[in-house]
């Protein structure tokens, strides 16, 4: 896997490339997440065939911290990074698989270009902004109010980073060090940016998608509304079924990559 790096007008991005040389897919992950979250599809059968890249986000992992935080720390801003990200790879029409946040930046793109050519979400719902858009895609777990705290104590850093994972995944290190490097600027800044509405409306960018929208979630995900998500009724929802992955959580990519990578392989070979 060949680690580098992209300048961009909102930072420096840090960014990991698989050896696949079929088409390019990009991982977009988490709020206070990084890259190595897809390790195991860029180091497996899924990066050996697919052009894989992987980028941390601004202001988490090994990427800069924004240089315009109000700005980048925000949906519109993190696909306009993402964005420059592929056009400076030479990328100009790829797959994207978000997970949570990198859910929302991918409607985002979709919404806002026409360079994704099929979009995987995996513990995002697709909700109007505001206050009863939140109240119908989220669970209020323990977890969801740290999602926008900007300082994190020791204990904030080491229960969010296991909560977001899954309680039944396994856990490392780096995932707890992720948490600890992330901007809070960028929590806060993205939180009170999507609550107000900036960028476009989530639902109807899922709902009336111009490209295959693929769902795939844990069907124990603390943090989603399951039943909401499979209520809404998609233009262009990949094989017509929204997909619980029984006894997974938050993150099936990483919890449960034997069971998830088949989904994301059959997805990708439809495009």
């Amino acid at each position: 896997m060949q680690e580098t790096s992209v300048n961009t007008s909102h930072c420096r991005i840090a960014v990991a490339q698989s050896g696949g040389t079929g088409p390019a897919v990009l991982f977009i992950h988490g709020n206070s997440s990084c890259k190595e979250v897809f390790r195991n599809q860029m180091l497996g059968a899924i990066g050996a065939e697919f052009r894989c890249i992987a980028m941390d986000l601004p202001g988490h992992g090994r990427s800069a911290d924004a240089l315009a935080p109000e700005k980048t720390y925000s949906l519109p801003g993190y696909a306009s990074t993402a964005f420059e990200v592929m056009r400076a790879l030479g990328h100009s029409r790829y797959a994207v698989l978000g997970w949570s946040l990198g859910g929302h930046i991918g409607l985002e793109m979709i919404a806002g270009g026409d360079a994704v050519t099929g979009l995987m979400i995996s513990g995002t719902p697709p909700i109007h902004a505001g206050p009863e858009g939140f109240a119908a895609g989220f669970v209020q777990s323990p977890h969801m109010h740290r999602a926008g705290q900007r300082e994190f104590s020791a204990e904030d850093i080491d229960a969010y980073a296991r909560g977001t994972c899954g309680v039944n995944a396994p856990f490392e290190s780096f995932l707890r060090d992720a948490v600890a490097r992330t901007d809070g600027r960028a929590r806060e800044n993205m939180i009170r940016s999507f609550g107000a509405g900036i960028g476009h409306d989530q639902h109807d960018a899922a709902v009336h998608s111009r490209v295959p929208l693929a769902i795939v979630n844990g069907a124990e995900d603390e943090f989603i509304n399951n039943a909401y998500i499979t209520s809404l009724s998609y233009d262009r929802l990949w094989e017509g079924k929204v997909y619980d992955l029984e006894g997974i959580g938050h993150a099936p990519f990483w919890e449960a990559p034997a069971v998830f990578d088949p989904y994301l392989r059959r997805f990708l070979m439809s495009l």
